[in-house]
Protein backbone atom coordinates (compact mmCIF):
# COMPACT_ATOMS: atom_id res chain seq x y z
CA UNK A 1 0.00 0.00 0.00
CA UNK A 2 1.20 3.55 -0.78
CA UNK A 3 2.65 5.71 2.01
CA UNK A 4 0.00 8.57 3.47
CA UNK A 5 3.33 10.33 2.73
CA UNK A 6 3.51 9.36 -1.09
CA UNK A 7 0.10 10.05 -1.83
CA UNK A 8 -0.92 13.21 -3.86
CA UNK A 9 -4.46 14.65 -1.44
CA UNK A 10 -4.74 17.85 -3.66
CA UNK A 11 -3.73 16.51 -7.65
CA UNK A 12 -7.34 15.05 -8.26
CA UNK A 13 -9.27 17.53 -6.59
CA UNK A 14 -7.79 20.64 -8.61
CA UNK A 15 -7.79 18.49 -11.72
CA UNK A 16 -11.62 18.33 -11.67
CA UNK A 17 -12.34 21.31 -10.03
CA UNK A 18 -9.81 24.29 -11.22
CA UNK A 19 -9.76 27.81 -9.47
CA UNK A 20 -8.38 30.70 -11.18
CA UNK A 21 -6.70 33.60 -10.02
CA UNK A 22 -7.21 37.06 -10.80
CA UNK A 23 -4.94 39.68 -10.01
CA UNK A 24 -6.67 43.14 -9.32
CA UNK A 25 -4.84 45.25 -7.06
CA UNK A 26 -1.15 45.65 -5.39
CA UNK A 27 -0.03 48.62 -3.09
CA UNK A 28 -1.08 50.73 -0.97
CA UNK A 29 -4.77 51.28 -0.20
CA UNK A 30 -6.82 54.31 2.03
CA UNK A 31 -9.51 54.90 3.74
CA UNK A 32 -12.23 52.29 3.16
CA UNK A 33 -11.97 49.54 0.30
CA UNK A 34 -15.46 47.21 0.43
CA UNK A 35 -15.36 44.07 -1.25
CA UNK A 36 -19.00 43.00 -2.36
CA UNK A 37 -19.80 39.35 -2.30
CA UNK A 38 -20.10 37.67 -6.10
CA UNK A 39 -21.28 34.15 -6.73
CA UNK A 40 -18.58 31.95 -7.67
CA UNK A 41 -16.04 34.37 -5.69
CA UNK A 42 -13.55 33.92 -3.23
CA UNK A 43 -10.72 36.35 -2.61
CA UNK A 44 -6.78 35.89 -1.58
CA UNK A 45 -5.61 38.80 0.09
CA UNK A 46 -1.62 39.57 1.10
CA UNK A 47 -1.21 41.85 4.00
CA UNK A 48 2.67 42.90 3.01
CA UNK A 49 3.59 45.40 5.18
CA UNK A 50 1.48 47.51 7.82
CA UNK A 51 -1.37 46.97 9.76
CA UNK A 52 -5.28 46.90 9.28
CA UNK A 53 -8.95 46.30 10.20
CA UNK A 54 -10.81 43.89 8.68
CA UNK A 55 -14.82 44.07 9.22
CA UNK A 56 -18.30 42.16 8.44
CA UNK A 57 -21.37 42.45 8.41
CA UNK A 58 -23.44 41.11 11.56
CA UNK A 59 -25.59 38.60 10.01
CA UNK A 60 -22.00 37.25 8.37
CA UNK A 61 -21.23 34.73 10.78
CA UNK A 62 -17.36 36.21 11.51
CA UNK A 63 -16.68 38.93 13.88
CA UNK A 64 -17.72 42.48 12.63
CA UNK A 65 -13.73 43.25 13.16
CA UNK A 66 -10.58 41.95 12.95
CA UNK A 67 -7.26 43.77 13.66
CA UNK A 68 -4.40 42.65 11.53
CA UNK A 69 -0.63 43.89 13.02
CA UNK A 70 1.82 41.28 10.88
CA UNK A 71 2.06 40.25 7.11
CA UNK A 72 -0.81 37.91 6.80
CA UNK A 73 -2.54 35.98 4.20
CA UNK A 74 -6.92 36.47 4.20
CA UNK A 75 -8.42 33.72 2.29
CA UNK A 76 -12.43 33.92 1.54
CA UNK A 77 -13.18 30.99 -0.43
CA UNK A 78 -16.74 31.98 -0.79
CA UNK A 79 -18.34 35.44 -1.56
CA UNK A 80 -18.47 36.70 1.51
CA UNK A 81 -19.13 41.14 1.93
CA UNK A 82 -15.66 42.17 3.87
CA UNK A 83 -14.09 45.99 3.99
CA UNK A 84 -10.94 46.73 4.47
CA UNK A 85 -10.19 50.04 7.28
CA UNK A 86 -6.75 51.53 6.18
CA UNK A 87 -5.83 55.22 7.49
CA UNK A 88 -3.17 56.99 5.22
CA UNK A 89 0.00 57.28 7.86
CA UNK A 90 -0.41 53.18 8.81
CA UNK A 91 1.35 52.65 4.74
CA UNK A 92 -0.39 49.04 4.52
CA UNK A 93 0.53 47.37 1.42
CA UNK A 94 -1.70 44.65 -0.39
CA UNK A 95 -1.71 42.22 -3.28
CA UNK A 96 -5.04 40.66 -3.77
CA UNK A 97 -6.54 38.48 -6.16
CA UNK A 98 -10.40 37.09 -7.01
CA UNK A 99 -10.50 33.39 -7.58
CA UNK A 100 -12.81 31.85 -9.68
CA UNK A 101 -13.42 28.22 -8.54
CA UNK A 102 -15.04 26.03 -10.80
CA UNK A 103 -18.55 24.85 -9.47
CA UNK A 104 -18.85 27.79 -7.75
CA UNK A 105 -20.36 27.02 -4.70
CA UNK A 106 -20.73 23.07 -4.99
CA UNK A 107 -16.88 22.87 -5.51
CA UNK A 108 -16.15 20.57 -2.75
CA UNK A 109 -12.82 22.42 -1.86
CA UNK A 110 -14.69 25.32 -1.21
CA UNK A 111 -17.60 23.63 0.55
CA UNK A 112 -15.33 22.22 3.13
CA UNK A 113 -13.31 25.32 3.96
CA UNK A 114 -14.12 27.78 6.61
CA UNK A 115 -15.74 31.27 5.53
CA UNK A 116 -12.64 33.03 6.56
CA UNK A 117 -8.76 31.88 7.46
CA UNK A 118 -6.49 33.94 8.45
CA UNK A 119 -2.44 33.28 9.26
CA UNK A 120 0.56 35.14 9.05
CA UNK A 121 3.11 34.46 6.32
CA UNK A 122 5.61 32.90 8.04
CA UNK A 123 3.34 30.35 9.24
CA UNK A 124 3.19 28.56 5.83
CA UNK A 125 6.47 26.22 5.37
CA UNK A 126 7.59 27.01 2.01
CA UNK A 127 5.37 30.10 1.31
CA UNK A 128 8.15 32.96 1.31
CA UNK A 129 10.09 32.13 -2.29
CA UNK A 130 6.42 32.03 -3.93
CA UNK A 131 5.67 35.30 -2.81
CA UNK A 132 8.98 37.10 -3.18
CA UNK A 133 8.28 36.22 -7.03
CA UNK A 134 4.94 36.90 -6.55
CA UNK A 135 5.74 40.44 -5.40
CA UNK A 136 8.64 40.50 -7.90
CA UNK A 137 6.27 40.41 -10.70
CA UNK A 138 3.77 43.13 -9.41
CA UNK A 139 5.73 45.83 -8.03
CA UNK A 140 7.12 46.64 -11.55
CA UNK A 141 5.47 45.93 -15.20
CA UNK A 142 7.07 43.86 -17.47
CA UNK A 143 5.83 41.57 -20.59
CA UNK A 144 3.44 38.99 -19.54
CA UNK A 145 3.66 39.77 -15.71
CA UNK A 146 -0.34 40.22 -15.01
CA UNK A 147 -0.62 36.25 -16.44
CA UNK A 148 2.85 35.00 -14.18
CA UNK A 149 1.03 37.33 -11.29
CA UNK A 150 -2.45 35.18 -11.88
CA UNK A 151 -0.42 31.83 -11.64
CA UNK A 152 2.25 32.60 -9.16
CA UNK A 153 -1.58 33.36 -6.63
CA UNK A 154 -2.83 30.16 -7.76
CA UNK A 155 0.55 28.35 -6.60
CA UNK A 156 0.19 30.50 -3.10
CA UNK A 157 -3.42 28.81 -2.68
CA UNK A 158 -1.89 25.19 -3.19
CA UNK A 159 1.00 26.06 -0.44
CA UNK A 160 -2.01 27.17 1.44
CA UNK A 161 -4.28 24.29 1.14
CA UNK A 162 -1.72 22.01 2.04
CA UNK A 163 -1.55 23.95 5.29
CA UNK A 164 -5.05 23.86 6.40
CA UNK A 165 -4.74 19.84 5.31
CA UNK A 166 -1.95 19.44 7.74
CA UNK A 167 -3.55 22.08 10.31
CA UNK A 168 -7.17 21.64 10.09
CA UNK A 169 -7.85 21.75 13.91
CA UNK A 170 -5.47 24.90 13.84
CA UNK A 171 -7.71 26.52 10.80
CA UNK A 172 -10.68 26.08 12.43
CA UNK A 173 -12.14 23.66 9.58
CA UNK A 174 -15.39 21.70 9.99
CA UNK A 175 -16.22 17.88 9.87
CA UNK A 176 -15.89 17.56 6.00
CA UNK A 177 -13.47 16.57 2.98
CA UNK A 178 -10.37 18.26 4.59
CA UNK A 179 -10.29 16.85 8.07
CA UNK A 180 -10.81 13.89 5.85
CA UNK A 181 -7.70 14.50 3.84
CA UNK A 182 -5.79 15.12 7.12
CA UNK A 183 -6.39 11.58 8.73
CA UNK A 184 -3.55 9.36 6.88
CA UNK A 185 -5.71 6.46 6.69
CA UNK A 186 -8.44 7.94 5.54
CA UNK A 187 -6.77 10.28 3.04
CA UNK A 188 -5.62 6.78 1.37
CA UNK A 189 -9.38 6.12 0.41
CA UNK A 190 -10.02 9.51 -0.45
CA UNK A 191 -7.70 10.02 -2.80
CA UNK A 192 -9.33 6.49 -4.34
CA UNK A 193 -12.44 7.58 -4.46
CA UNK A 194 -11.66 10.95 -6.01
CA UNK A 195 -9.78 9.94 -9.16
CA UNK A 196 -11.53 6.41 -9.72
CA UNK A 197 -14.97 7.50 -9.09
CA UNK A 198 -16.64 4.92 -11.33
CA UNK A 199 -15.46 1.69 -9.84
CA UNK A 200 -18.00 -0.53 -8.26
CA UNK A 201 -16.97 1.05 -4.62
CA UNK A 202 -18.34 -1.38 -1.57
CA UNK A 203 -17.54 -0.21 2.14
CA UNK A 204 -14.89 -3.50 2.16
CA UNK A 205 -13.11 -2.10 -0.61
CA UNK A 206 -13.09 1.37 0.98
CA UNK A 207 -12.00 0.05 3.76
CA UNK A 208 -9.03 -2.23 2.09
CA UNK A 209 -7.60 1.29 0.45
CA UNK A 210 -7.16 2.42 4.14
CA UNK A 211 -5.86 -0.77 5.36
CA UNK A 212 -8.70 -1.00 8.02
CA UNK A 213 -11.56 -3.48 9.53
CA UNK A 214 -15.18 -2.53 7.92
CA UNK A 215 -16.58 -1.51 11.12
CA UNK A 216 -13.66 0.81 12.60
CA UNK A 217 -13.22 2.66 8.41
CA UNK A 218 -16.61 3.34 8.73
CA UNK A 219 -16.83 4.93 12.74
CA UNK A 220 -13.48 7.13 11.86
CA UNK A 221 -15.18 8.42 7.96
CA UNK A 222 -18.48 9.12 9.69
CA UNK A 223 -16.59 10.48 12.71
CA UNK A 224 -13.98 12.85 10.63
CA UNK A 225 -15.83 13.35 7.61
CA UNK A 226 -19.34 14.25 8.99
CA UNK A 227 -21.01 11.89 6.44
CA UNK A 228 -21.02 7.83 5.96
CA UNK A 229 -18.72 6.59 3.33
CA UNK A 230 -21.41 5.75 1.12
CA UNK A 231 -23.23 9.16 1.52
CA UNK A 232 -19.86 10.86 0.48
CA UNK A 233 -19.34 8.78 -2.38
CA UNK A 234 -22.97 9.52 -3.49
CA UNK A 235 -22.40 12.92 -2.87
CA UNK A 236 -18.94 13.35 -5.06
CA UNK A 237 -20.62 11.26 -7.99
CA UNK A 238 -23.49 13.47 -8.14
CA UNK A 239 -21.06 17.34 -7.84
CA UNK A 240 -18.86 15.36 -10.89
CA UNK A 241 -21.88 14.66 -12.44
CA UNK A 242 -23.38 18.51 -12.36
CA UNK A 243 -20.03 19.56 -13.51
CA UNK A 244 -19.95 17.67 -16.39
CA UNK A 245 -23.84 18.53 -17.08
CA UNK A 246 -22.73 22.32 -17.13
CA UNK A 247 -20.75 21.39 -20.09
CA UNK A 248 -23.52 20.04 -22.06
CA UNK A 249 -22.92 16.09 -22.00
CA UNK A 250 -25.74 14.16 -22.00
CA UNK A 251 -26.41 12.21 -18.64
CA UNK A 252 -26.23 8.57 -20.44
CA UNK A 253 -22.68 9.40 -20.78
CA UNK A 254 -22.29 10.91 -17.35
CA UNK A 255 -24.12 7.82 -15.86
CA UNK A 256 -21.75 5.09 -17.29
CA UNK A 257 -18.42 7.15 -16.22
CA UNK A 258 -19.72 7.32 -13.17
CA UNK A 259 -20.45 3.58 -12.19
CA UNK A 260 -23.94 3.51 -12.71
CA UNK A 261 -26.00 1.54 -14.49
CA UNK A 262 -28.07 3.64 -16.73
CA UNK A 263 -29.37 7.14 -17.13
CA UNK A 264 -32.10 6.11 -15.29
CA UNK A 265 -29.71 5.33 -12.22
CA UNK A 266 -28.17 8.44 -12.10
CA UNK A 267 -31.28 10.82 -12.69
CA UNK A 268 -32.90 9.08 -9.27
CA UNK A 269 -30.54 9.20 -7.58
CA UNK A 270 -30.01 13.18 -8.36
CA UNK A 271 -33.83 13.61 -8.14
CA UNK A 272 -33.17 12.45 -4.47
CA UNK A 273 -30.88 14.21 -2.81
CA UNK A 274 -30.61 17.44 -5.03
CA UNK A 275 -34.47 18.03 -5.01
CA UNK A 276 -35.16 17.78 -8.66
CA UNK A 277 -34.50 16.06 -11.87
CA UNK A 278 -30.65 16.47 -13.86
CA UNK A 279 -32.94 18.53 -16.73
CA UNK A 280 -34.65 20.83 -14.06
CA UNK A 281 -31.60 21.42 -12.48
CA UNK A 282 -29.85 22.43 -15.30
CA UNK A 283 -32.56 24.83 -16.49
CA UNK A 284 -32.24 26.62 -12.69
CA UNK A 285 -28.42 26.67 -13.15
CA UNK A 286 -28.49 28.39 -16.44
Amino acid sequence: MTSPLQIDRLSSLLDRFRVRAHLFHSGPLCGVTAYAAQPGRGFLHVLRRGEMELTHHARSGLPRRVTLREPSLLFYPRPLAHAFHNAPAEGSDFTCAALDFDGGDRNPLVHALPPLVVLPLDAVDGLAPSLSLLFAETDRVRCGSRLLADRLFEVVLIQLLRWLIDHPEQAGVPAGLITGLSEPRLAQALVALHSEPGQPWSLAGMAKRAGMSRSAFAATFKTVVGQTPADYLADWRLTLAQAELRKGRPIKAIAHELGYANASALSRLFTQRVGVSPRHWLAQSA
